[in-house]
């Protein structure tokens, strides 16, 4: 059975003076806290996990009516302005003589504008996937270098392997390295 509304009452504002003690600094073993009815200092952690949660719970449940309003606006729109976007229709120059048959353009950039937006709202975009890598493609290390180290990885920046012998095989020709995308 659920909590009647005056122990609602008392909960929440106990949570809420748990908070604002803990906001302060208070640890949960101290006594201010413990008064508020806390057996433990366990409970009150427990009860500010509880507290925190519910309200990270509501603040969702906010977020989605307002990502489902910001859609229905967004296909309010889109609706009203598709037909100019996707439809030819006759297009006329400043003095009114006709030119041919197309699409509003801007009415295609408000179209494109708005899908993106519903992207955005949505988090329909694909996070772009980035890279760093060290010299080479290599690993990039993390602990710290000396100058001299340092100055190292700068002379080798680009080069796969430092220790690798930079002759050319004598067969090789420098000719058969052909950049160009004509297939010359």
């Amino acid at each position: 059975m659920p909590a009647s509304k005056a122990h609602q009452a008392d909960t929440a504002g106990r949570r809420a003076d748990l908070i604002r003690l803990r906001r302060q600094g208070v640890p949960f073993d101290d006594e201010r806290i413990l008064g508020l009815g806390y057996a433990s200092a366990g409970a009150a952690r427990k009860d500010l996990v509880r507290a925190l949660d519910a309200n990270r719970k509501e603040e969702t449940a906010e977020a989605a009516v307002y990502r489902q309003q910001e859609s229905e606006r967004l296909d309010a729109l889109l609706e009203a302005v598709w037909p100019q976007a996707t439809e030819k229709r006759s297009v006329f120059d400043k003095e009114g003589q006709w030119v041919g048959e197309g699409v509003d353009v801007r009415a295609v950039d408000t179209v494109l504008r708005l899908i993106d937006r519903r992207a955005k709202l949505l988090g329909l975009d694909a996070p772009a996937a980035v890279e760093l890598s060290g010299p080479g493609g290599g690993a990039v290390r993390l602990e710290r270098v000396n100058l001299a180290e340092l100055n190292q990885l700068i002379a080798t920046a680009g080069d796969p392997d430092p220790d690798e012998d930079d002759e050319q095989d004598p067969g090789a020709s420098y000719e058969e390295e052909d950049d160009d995308d004509d297939g010359v």
